[in-house]
């Protein structure tokens, strides 16, 4: 996973892969673990689903997972607690988007990724929540953390979401276009597209390298509240670990 940021100064749209060759609409919870030994990538394109109608498709309800990531340090920011629990507004930051997943029909389920000394801050908050609320511990790197919170998730959903908890100002509207073109085509992800010049740096030497590492604007997107097909995210993982992506 790479770094999520959203920035709603332009309207967000949803970015998706065109559809896995291997992914079926039916039975796809059989097929978790169906890769062959040595599975080929298929490679795939970002499009943009304004030219996608997902008028016609409705998620179910309860039907969601969502993995809340508040396992974070936050040692850039320079406070004396992970940004992702600072207070704003009198209420801290990861309780914003914990609400707006809580109160989605389609969602069933929470699963805090967290160190276990701040689970009390979201267990305070069960009593106006009407989702079963759950916890697993952070990994060493992000991908960790997201399969320790795949590990606790319901079997039986057919979406899972991954959120980073600190990003508070995701809306209902935009997971829901997340959660339709998700199930759509597989997978999907909320973005904007990237207002700074993206450069490409050779760190060990320090210099900047040749010119067509640059990234246009048009070609960086910044994305937020991933969402994939539970198979495909078995499947993903499955590949993952076994060094074969």
């Amino acid at each position: 996973m790479g770094l999520l940021q959203l920035n709603f100064t332009s309207p967000s749209l949803s970015l998706f892969p065109e559809p896995h060759p291997s992914l079926t609409k039916s039975g796809h919870k059989n097929q978790i673990f169906g890769f062959p030994r040595k599975a080929k990538i298929a490679p795939s394109r970002i499009s943009c689903s304004a030219k996608l109608d997902n008028s016609s498709v409705v998620v179910k309800k309860k039907s969601v997972s969502v993995v809340l990531l508040a396992g974070g340090k936050g040692k850039r920011m320079g406070a004396n607690m992970p940004k992702q629990y600072l207070p704003l507004l009198g209420q801290p930051i990861a309780l914003y988007s914990f609400y707006t997943f809580s109160r989605m029909p389609g969602v069933k389920e929470i699963v805090v990724v967290c160190d276990p000394s701040y689970q009390d801050i979201f267990e305070d908050s069960k009593e106006n929540i009407s989702v079963d609320l759950k916890f697993s511990l952070p990994g060493k790197e992000r991908q960790d953390s997201v399969y320790s919170g795949f590990q606790a998730i319901d079997s039986n959903s057919e979406l899972v979401c991954i959120h980073d908890s600190a990003r508070p100002l995701v809306t209902s509207g935009d997971v829901e276009k997340v959660l339709k073109d998700g199930w759509l085509i597989g997978a999907a992800a909320l973005g904007v597209p990237s207002k700074a010049t993206i450069k490409e740096v050779d760190i060990s030497l320090a210099f900047l390298l040749m010119s067509q590492y640059f990234w246009g604007r048009r070609e960086v997107w910044m994305v937020d509240a991933t969402l994939l097909l539970f198979a495909l995210f078995g499947k993903g993982f499955w590949l993952s670990y076994s060094g074969l992506l």
